[in-house]
């Protein structure tokens, strides 16, 4: 990205896109802010995102959406609680007491709402605001970026399908940031399970942008719900070098190249690029999805009854100080992989606790509302399954089995849960859950033939229970 094309004050008005500031170098680094984070790159020639941020900040300390993309960008990276971050609450406070104050439009003032919102934890007002939006800025990209976010954040998935698919038509391919859309729509059609016109969506993404990682992301998808490993493996090879770059997203696309080879069984080669890649990105960069990445890989190696050593204690090194964020449900369950894994007693007694007080009273908070009937039952299920008892972990994930979408996340990364209900459910000394493994694994593999993964299940029943 070179300054001299990001888009000064008279650029953005004559797009439609008024921001009302005086200051053409804040509209140039709050278009280097969006660009990176639409493109999950951090650009050093300007400083990455948060040298842009800071620049756009000393450019005008009152510029609105200046504070919006700001606090927005920390709330959507799910890593800081405005509950516990005394900080990042003043600071959203701030955009919206700004926004009231200043001389705004009416556009700029949802988009400030709508931060407030999603820090509230209402996440389904915060994407009626930014629809709201869209209606009439249908090219407003952080809008929908923050919609689509936070649509994946609730497991909404036909709505992040289809609150791309509405603004589509009133893209030109001349609009900066247009060919990222193609990889955005491509992963909405991916989960809701038309991956034939995702990875063709996917594709014209990669033919306008090779380094489009979020389009990578989305044909690693493609494979991995078709089972088709060797072309997952071979793609993830031969693209590689366009992605490994973007070092915001190159960590999570490691993670899909990895789950090929736990699906085949090469777990040494899996552990290679975590300890390669996954381990380092986490350390380096303490994201979220880096986290959630390392917790997710660790625990379904161990499922296979691979030996992980002492990784454990080093990913809950960088999970432990979330343990009381509760900002996802679905961060929670991977944190408590972690402290289970570490066997670090306290930690896992600090995340269920402070989880139950939460649901006590979760007023309008999105995800403490998924607590009582979502969020405990699926985390007292990995304690459960940690502690042997496995009849137990049954009966706690098999009757909401069908509503774990809720959680949010992709299909692949909520496929740890469905692995250990099938595995809770092959260890269980009930003859019904064992039955019920049987079951899982049938409707397993006639969702997704070919998988090396379920075949090796599916042997491992009838050697333990004649299941066949």
């Amino acid at each position: 990205m070179h300054s001299s094309s990001l888009r000064d004050c008279k650029a953005w008005e004559s797009e439609g896109l008024l921001l009302s500031t005086s200051s053409n170098e804040a509209c140039k680094m709050y278009d280097a802010a969006l660009t990176q984070y639409v493109s999950w790159c951090n650009d050093k020639s300007l400083g990455g995102l948060e040298g842009c941020i800071s620049k756009m900040q000393a450019a005008d300390p009152s510029f609105v959406m200046g504070h919006v993309i700001a606090n927005g960008l920390e709330l959507i990276g799910t890593g800081r609680s405005v509950l516990l971050d005394k900080g990042l609450a003043s600071a959203v406070q701030k955009t919206v007491e700004l926004s009231k104050t200043q001389a705004v439009t009416e556009r700029e003032r949802l988009h400030a709402l709508a931060v407030e919102m999603f820090a509230k934890g209402c996440f389904p007002k915060a994407c009626n605001l930014w629809e709201t939006i869209l209606q009439d800025y249908p090219t407003d990209m952080l809008a929908l970026k923050f919609a689509h976010d936070s649509y994946f954040y609730m497991g909404y998935q036909p709505q992040m399908r289809d609150c791309v698919a509405r603004v589509l038509p009133h893209w030109k391919p001349h609009m900066p940031l247009y060919g990222y859309l193609k990889g955005m729509y491509a992963f909405g059609l991916v989960e809701t399970n038309l991956y034939d016109r995702a990875e063709k969506m996917a594709e014209e993404g990669l033919s306008l942008n090779p380094g489009d990682a979020w389009s990578v992301h989305s044909i690693a998808h493609v494979h991995e719900m078709r089972a088709e490993v060797e072309r997952g493996l071979k793609f993830m090879e031969q693209t590689e070098n366009n992605w490994k770059g973007c070092d915001m997203l190159a960590c999570h696309n490691y993670w899909h190249w990895a789950l090929y080879h736990i699906e085949k069984g090469e777990y040494e080669a899996a552990l290679t690029i975590f300890d390669n890649q996954i381990s380092q990105s986490l350390h380096s960069s303490g994201a979220m999805l880096d986290m959630v990445d390392a917790c997710s890989m660790l625990y379904r190696l161990q499922m296979e009854g691979v030996n992980v050593g002492d990784r454990w204690k080093e990913v809950v090194k960088v999970t432990k100080p979330h343990a009381e964020d509760h900002v996802l449900v679905f961060n929670d369950l991977h944190f408590l992989m972690s402290s289970l894994g570490a066997k670090e007693e306290e930690t896992t007694r600090r995340v269920m606790v402070s989880l139950q007080e939460h649901v006590k009273a979760p007023g309008e908070n999105y995800q403490h509302a998924l607590g009582q009937d979502l969020g405990l039952p699926m985390c007292e299920a990995l304690v459960e399954f940690d502690s042997g008892n496995y009849s137990r972990t049954v009966e706690l994930l098999h009757p909401i089995r069908y509503q774990m979408k809720g959680i949010g996340g992709s299909d692949a990364q909520r496929d740890i849960f469905s692995q250990l209900l099938i595995h809770a459910a092959l260890k269980s000394e009930d003859k019904s859950h064992q039955k019920l493994a049987r079951g899982l694994l049938v409707e397993r593999d006639a969702f997704r033939p070919n998988s090396p993964l379920t075949d090796r299940l599916i042997r491992r029943a009838t050697a333990m229970h004649g299941l066949g």
